[in-house]
């Protein structure tokens, strides 16, 4: 971790959780050493980690939380982790979305930082079952001018699955179902709870997987959006073995050990950084 007294807290926070998942466990005064910062922000830091359900604090400093496969953090929750490396995935992501389209949104925070991209592409149509995906263009689709509220030309045309909402904001079960199944997507954008090589694609929620199953059915293209942490996580219900995934966006914290497996499993993986760049390793699977 780098002593850098100016870290803004999301990013010490990040940094710290990241260490905690690593060694399984970190003391404050190693962390105020590391970090350079006071015992007090050290402390305060881990109140927030701990508040969020993602570290349990111990005597002198804090240990990662065991969490059980069915436990499926809110949508605010997620939103405080790892902010840096979802805005690079995404910003790698919204290049693999061509004008004109028709796409798919699934749910998730990362999900949700790509469309905030995607409202400047021309001319998508853009299915999704996350309610605050569906927020962000259809507050870019209408800005107000002099004259009042107005379309902007080239703006996508999206769709709201309809369904049953849950923590994480995005609408399941039979009524969301029958709409996807109803459609074909040229590109599927998709985030995750956990991704591995033994049990895919998966989440803690048996009807979000069963909608995601329809989901990678009536797409030609798959492309997962997962931050480094998701690796090796598993959640109660797989929906998608890695040999339906075509493209997986992550950030550049994805140890080198794991991108070289995944490369061998997958067509395309792409590792985002913060300078805007990304590098593309091309899979043996054709």
């Amino acid at each position: 971790m780098s002593d850098n007294q100016n870290l803004l807290a999301e990013q010490r926070r990040a940094l710290i959780l990241d260490e905690v998942r690593r060694r399984g466990g970190v003391r404050v005064n190693e962390l105020t050493r590391r970090l350079n910062v006071s015992d007090m922000t050290v402390r305060r830091d881990l109140d927030a980690l701990a508040r969020l359900g993602v570290v349990e604090k111990v005597h002198g400093g804090a240990v990662p939380v065991a969490e059980a496969t069915t436990h499926e953090p809110g949508f605010e929750a997620k939103s405080a982790l790892e902010l840096a490396a979802k805005e690079d995935i995404a910003r790698a992501a919204a290049r693999m979305a061509p004008p004109g389209s028709a796409i798919a949104l699934a749910g998730g925070t990362t999900v949700f930082a790509l469309a905030q991209r995607l409202v400047d592409v021309p001319d998508l149509t853009v299915v999704t079952n996350s309610v605050r995906a569906a927020d962000v263009f259809h507050s870019a689709q209408r800005p107000v001018t002099a004259a009042g509220p107005s379309a902007r030309p080239g703006a996508a045309t999206v769709v709201l699955t309809g369904g049953v909402r849950t923590p994480s904001d995005t609408l399941v079960g039979p009524v969301a179902d029958a709409a996807i199944r109803s459609l074909h997507f040229d590109v599927l954008f998709i985030g995750v709870h956990g991704i591995s090589a033994e049990a895919g694609l998966s989440t803690p929620n048996l009807a979000e997987a069963e909608t995601n199953r329809h989901f990678v059915r009536s797409a030609r293209r798959v492309v997962v959006l997962a931050d480094h942490t998701k690796w090796g996580t598993v959640g109660l219900s797989s929906f998608a073995l890695l040999d339906e995934v075509d493209a997986l966006v992550t950030d550049a914290g994805l140890p080198e050990t794991v991108r070289r497996e995944i490369a061998e499993r997958l067509p395309e993986l792409v590792v985002a950084d913060a300078s805007g760049d990304s590098t593309t390793c091309d899979g043996v699977r054709g």
